[in-house]
């Protein structure tokens, strides 16, 4: 059975960093391309970033550049996304998910795009605040 697990949420003041961790079980992990997705208060959910199976990387939200990062070290089936220089409207539940495909979508905010991937996590609450 696959599982996701995030981790690493927290409340944090605006400029800091986080990382956050998706552990992964009951799937070929390293043939999965992951992405990190999030939702804040009364939005959709929107996708973030995401890894291919190889390593490969693609920025979904431009508001997140040059700031965040992701990263897979497949010897632990573990995704991790780096966030710097956090700001107020980075707050939301952060998931990570995992698609029955090698390659990241071109896109991951439409509900078409998102249901290609097969397992979610329960989330992790990240907030930005002072």
């Amino acid at each position: 059975q696959s599982q996701l697990v995030e981790s690493g949420g927290a409340l944090v003041q605006p400029g800091g960093s986080l990382r956050l961790s998706c552990a992964a079980s009951g799937f070929r992990f390293d043939y999965s391309a992951i992405g990190w997705f999030r939702q804040a208060p009364g939005k959709e959910r929107e996708g973030v970033i995401c890894i291919s199976d190889s390593g490969g990387t693609t920025n979904y939200a431009d508001s997140v550049k040059g700031r965040f990062t992701i990263s897979r070290d497949n010897a632990v089936n573990t995704v991790y996304l780096q966030m710097n220089s956090l700001k107020p409207e980075d707050t939301g539940i952060y998931y990570c998910a995992a698609r029955a495909r090698a390659l990241c979508p071109l896109e991951a905010s439409s509900a078409e795009s998102q249901s290609t991937f097969r397992s979610w996590g329960q989330g992790t609450q990240v907030t930005v605040s002072s």
